[in-house]
Parts: structure tokens; sequence; C-alpha cells
């Protein structure tokens, strides 16, 4: 693409080009160095991103280890995203101190609160004293990248640019999944998670501060459509006509503090709901629900970030193809509801694969990206609708109003989802007494106490050993004829006789069963050790001779001492953490998918409530009046540089 060249103001001294606090450009620069500038930004959004949600991977190794409780955990968020809301609103300086050097020192603090703070935090005061300050940083740079983005992506391009943004929080998530999933394995204290990510931060910080730069005010003040925009836009700026950047400046929050703004703001942040749940919380949802380790947890989480980055930047093209956005935010819309119902729908249903899950992450991804690159590119458009000069600020009511929903969301789900608490705090040693004891853990837990400490005060007590047994061999996947067959020998009173029988009795009548003697020993034990007649004690007597009976007993006896053993194996010490929590830990099991599922169901109707919000942005819904448009934008532009040149 060709345009006209006029004169330019000469660039900044050397001295002052050298300097690494001035970064400001006075002029656009070329394709080239236009792009450099914005992969710096695309690369420094991905680390804060990356930085920022690091934690969620080793989330309960983190609870586990500095003592805190879910709860805890959730408030940590809940601080954080409140701190970062107001930071956000800080970030308005971006045009006074400079975004790039914002972005800069930004990288450089977060860096070091990633490699030297945290995961030396001793304790969950500590931890939270140190999250509470990332956020606040990552609050003002996370404003000032995306100012960034449009100060270097005429409106034509915004999509693409954009696309490529949102991929910051999206490739940030992706990082954080792939390299703990790739990683736990062999590096599996949670500390190593955080010395990546910080030397990750620490190298982009060095490569913002060599080669990131950011427009005059002049420049990035006014209103640019296209590149062919950039001759007049120079030519504005070289000759000191068109923006006054200080009257437009005077009162910028009263232009951006308009209901189509807050509006679309508002809506774009409980349409990310799912997304911001999924970010702190897949691990943990996975691990408590479905029992995924970590590592399952977070390669499952991959198939949801990796659509995701895709869709974005198909999208962000696409839509710049067609120069709309609004379509593309109504179908991302749908398409995203369609495929978080589905995953809401499954919550419940424990027999849901892996890869089942991995389509509803697929389906929700690429909707979720196709409407959030559209609101992206539309939500600068429809600032710069009301004044360009104000796009950090206009970001910035962004940011906060993102940042306080997802502060209120967080503490309506800790209200919402108890039952993770307890999971996640009582759960994880009652999951080790399992793994290490598992035939004794069923049998401990599968029946019932009350019945076996009425069994142990009264073992002539047949129907409740009967009953009591039973529940031993379902415990250990006994065939239900197995189960009947062994209580049937217990209720019939077999078990008993032969118990009453002496051991030498016993095997004197299996040696010949034709032993008289023998025989009427046998039943004089059984008369007395069971208290019946003489007659009842010849018929359980030889009833132990058929070989159902024998295999009954068998079975009987095989689950009495099964059922003896379990807790000498188990311990007395986890026998009594059993006692103390199993019931509320069984409880907590039972309740936390239904629970995760109304969560999901609010996440739906935050998409849903999303879609009417789109009528209040800025731009076409028809490819073909939006190049009529443009090109009407474009014969206006022609008239005035070649009045400028005039003059």
């Amino acid at each position: 693409m060709t345009t006209t060249r006029v004169p330019v103001l000469p660039d900044a001294s050397p001295a002052v080009r050298r300097s690494l606090w001035n970064r400001q450009l006075s002029h656009y620069p070329d394709t080239g160095l236009r792009y450099l500038y914005l992969a710096i930004t695309v690369l420094s959004t991905v680390v804060l991103y990356y930085e920022l949600y690091v934690s969620g991977s080793v989330a309960t190794q983190i609870i586990t280890e500095l003592g805190m409780s879910f709860s805890y955990f959730v408030w940590i968020s809940v601080a954080g995203n409140a701190v970062g809301a107001f930071a956000s609103l800080f970030a308005g300086l971006a045009d006074r101190w400079g975004r790039a050097n914002l972005v800069v020192g930004g990288l450089l603090a977060t860096g070091l609160i990633i490699l030297f703070g945290l995961p030396h935090a001793p304790n969950g005061i500590t931890y939270l004293v140190l999250y509470v300050l990332l956020s606040f940083v990552e609050g003002v740079v996370l404003v000032a990248t995306p100012a960034l983005m449009r100060d270097f992506s005429p409106q034509v391009g915004r999509g693409a640019a954009m696309g490529f943004w949102t991929l910051g929080p999206v490739l940030g998530s992706l990082v954080v999944t792939t390299v703990s999933s790739n990683t736990l394995n062999h590096h599996p204290d949670w500390r190593f998670q955080f010395y990546v990510c910080g030397a990750a931060g620490l190298v982009v910080f060095v490569v913002a501060l060599l080669g990131l730069r950011e427009l005059s005010p002049a420049l990035r003040d006014q209103l640019m459509v296209n590149m062919r925009d950039r001759a007049l836009l120079e030519a504005r700026s070289a000759r000191a006509k068109g923006v006054d950047t200080a009257r437009e400046l005077k009162d910028p929050w009263r232009q951006m503090l308009r209901f189509g703004i807050i509006g679309s703001a508002f809506a774009i942040s409980v349409f990310l709901l799912l997304y911001y749940a999924l970010v702190g919380f897949a691990v943990v949802y996975f691990a408590t629900t479905f029992g995924y380790s970590d590592q399952r947890a977070n390669a499952l989480a991959n198939w949801y970030w990796a659509f995701n980055a895709i869709s974005l930047v198909v999208f962000g093209l696409l839509s710049d193809k067609l120069r709309v956005r609004k379509p593309f935010m109504v179908l991302g819309g749908i398409v995203s509801v369609v495929g978080t119902v589905l995953f809401a729908l499954a919550a419940t249903e424990p027999d849901t694969g892996y890869h089942t899950f991995a389509l509803y992450f697929v389906l929700g991804s690429v909707g979720g990206g196709m409407a959030y690159v559209a609101w992206m590119a539309s939500f600068t458009e429809t600032v710069e609708k009301h004044d360009p000069a104000a796009t950090a600020v206009g970001l910035a009511v962004w940011g906060w109003t993102l940042r306080l929903v997802v502060t209120f969301s967080l503490v309506v789900l800790t209200f919402i989802v108890p039952a993770t608490s307890t999971l996640v705090e009582k759960g994880a040693r009652i999951t080790a007494i399992q793994q290490e004891h598992p035939r004794q853990f069923a049998i401990v837990t599968g029946i019932d106490s009350a019945l076996a400490a009425r069994v142990q005060k009264d073992p002539t007590d047949r129907e409740g050993l009967a009953t009591l047994l039973g529940q031993v061999a379902t415990a250990e996947g006994a065939r239900t004829a197995e189960v009947r067959s062994a209580q049937s020998a217990v209720r019939g009173g077999q078990l008993a006789a032969a118990q009453a029988v002496a051991p030498a009795t016993m095997a004197a009548i299996q040696a010949d069963p034709r032993d008289t003697a023998a025989q009427a020993d046998a039943v004089k034990q059984i008369m007395a050790g069971l208290g019946v007649e003489r007659a009842a004690a010849v018929k359980l007597l030889a009833g132990l001779g058929d070989p159902g009976t024998q295999q009954g007993l068998r079975l009987a006896a095989r689950y009495a001492a099964d059922l003896k053993a379990a807790p000498a194996a188990i311990g007395k010490a986890d026998l009594a953490y059993l006692a103390a929590h199993g019931a509320e830990v069984a409880k907590a099991a039972q309740d936390n998918p239904r629970q995760w599922q109304t969560w999901w169901w609010v996440c739906v109707g935050g998409q849903l409530l999303f879609l009417p919000f789109v009528f209040l942005m800025a731009g076409r819904w028809s490819p073909r009046r939006a190049r009529e448009d443009e090109r009407a934008h474009d014969a206006l532009v022609e008239r005035e540089l070649a009045a400028l040149k005039e003059s």
C-alpha cells in the first residue's frame, strides 16, 4: 500500500532517544517496526497473564503446604482482583507517564515477585500480601498493553491486533497448563512452576526494556481508520493542527462514564465468568469432582486454551476482512452458550469421559474466542467514537469493571461451592488412606458403623451379622450370589454352628464322616453353644455337609476375617480421622458436583446477558455498509490532506 508522505517532525535527539524513560515516537513507525512493537506488547501480555495464573496449576499443593483452606485461597483471589480493579483506574496515568514505561516497569516488578517472593512465602498471610501486590501491578499494566495495541493498529486491522492481544490471557493460561502438565511429574514441588514463570518474566522485561516504544500523544490521540490515514496523522502532528491534547484530556473520565461503555464492559465481564473460573479452579474442580490428578486436569485444560487461541486469531482476521464485529459477537456468544450448557450438564455425570469434556471445551472456547476478539476490537472503536484521546481512560474503565465483577463472582462462588473447601482441606488425607489401603478402606467406609458396634456387642445377632457381612462383601465387589450365599449361612445358623464345634471334633468328622462319637460330641457342642434343642443341633450339623452351605461358610468366614483385619491395617490414627471427617467428606463429595453445576449455570446466564449489550457498541452489522463508511472516510482524509498541503 502506498501513501502520500509529508514532512514530519525530526526524531528526538540521540541523547533522548537513548534514554530508557523517553520512549515516545514523533512519527508513525514503518510496518516492520510497528509489527515489532506489537509483538513485544503481545509477548509482554502473555507473560503477565502467565504470572497471574500460574498459581492455579498447583493450587491444591499451595493450599496444603501453606495450611490454607480453599475458602482462604479463593479470598486471596478476591483481594487481588479488588486491588487490581482500582489499579486499573490508576492506569489512567498511562497517558502521563507513558504506556511503554508502565509495561516495562511492571514486567520487572512482577518478575521479581514471582521468582523471589511468592515461592518463598512462609505462610498464607505473606502469600496474600505478595499476591495483592502482584495484582496491583498487573491491574495497571494490563490496561496499558491493549492501549498500545490500539495505538499501533488502525481500525481496519484492529480485529487482528486485538486477536493477538487477547492471545495474552489465553496463551498465558496455555503456557501455565502446558508447562505444569509436562513438568509436574519430574518436578512435583509447586515452587518449580514459579521459578520457571519468574525467569520467563524477567527475560521478557529485558526485551521490552530494549525494544518497546509508544506513539507521542499528538499521534495516538487521533483516530486512524486505515494505514492510508498515516500521512494525515503525521501532517496534523507536524503542523500542530487538529488535535489539542490538553483540551481533549481535560475531563476524559466524564467522556468515558457512559452507559454504552460501562454496560459493554460489564457485559464482557459476566461473559468471561467461565473463563476466570477455569483459570483459577479447573484443577481443583476436576480433582475434587472427577478425581483427576493435577497433571491430567491441566492437560484437559490445554484443549480449551489451544482452541481459544486459534479462534482469537482466525476470527480477528475474519472480522477485519468483513469490516464488521457485531455478527461475530452474537454468533460466538451463541456457540459459547451451547458448549457451556453441555459442560454444565456433565457436571453431575461421573462417567463423562476425558475426550467428551475436551469436545465441550472446544465448543465453548471457539465461541468464546470469536465473541471476545470481536468485542475487544469493537470496544476500542466505541471508545474512539467518543474520544480517541481518552483511550487509556476507556480501557481503565473496562479493567476496573472487569475486576470488580470477577471479585464479586469469587465471593459468590465461595457460598455456592462450600463442599469443595471440605474436600480440599480434609479430603486429601482420606484420599491418601484410600490409596494406601484400598480394600480395607472400602470395608471400613462401606459398612454401617452403628450396626458393627451392635454386632460386636451381641455376636448372636444373626440378622445383624448377615447384613454386616453382606456390606463387607459388597464393598469388596462380590457378586450378588456370593453375598446371598454368605448371608444364608449366617441367617440359617450354620456359621454359628460351625464356630461352636471344636476344631478337633470338626477335623475328626471331616476325616471320617461315619464317626458317630465325633458327631455326638459335635451335637452337644452346638446345643451348648447355641442353646438349641438336640433335634435342631442335629439338623444344623447335617447342613454343614451340604456343598452350597460349605461355600457360604467359606465366604462368610473370609468376609468376617477381612472385617476384623481392616481396622488394624489402617491404623488407629487414620481410623480416628476417618471417624471424625469421613462422613463430612463423603457428603461433600456427593454435593460437590451439583454445587459446581449451579456455578456453571451462572456462567451460562452471564453469556446470555452479554448478547443484548452488543447493540450498544459502535460498528455496522452489514459488511457492505461498513465498506461504504470506509470509502467515505478515505475521501474525507484525501480532502483534508490536500487542504493541509495547500496551506
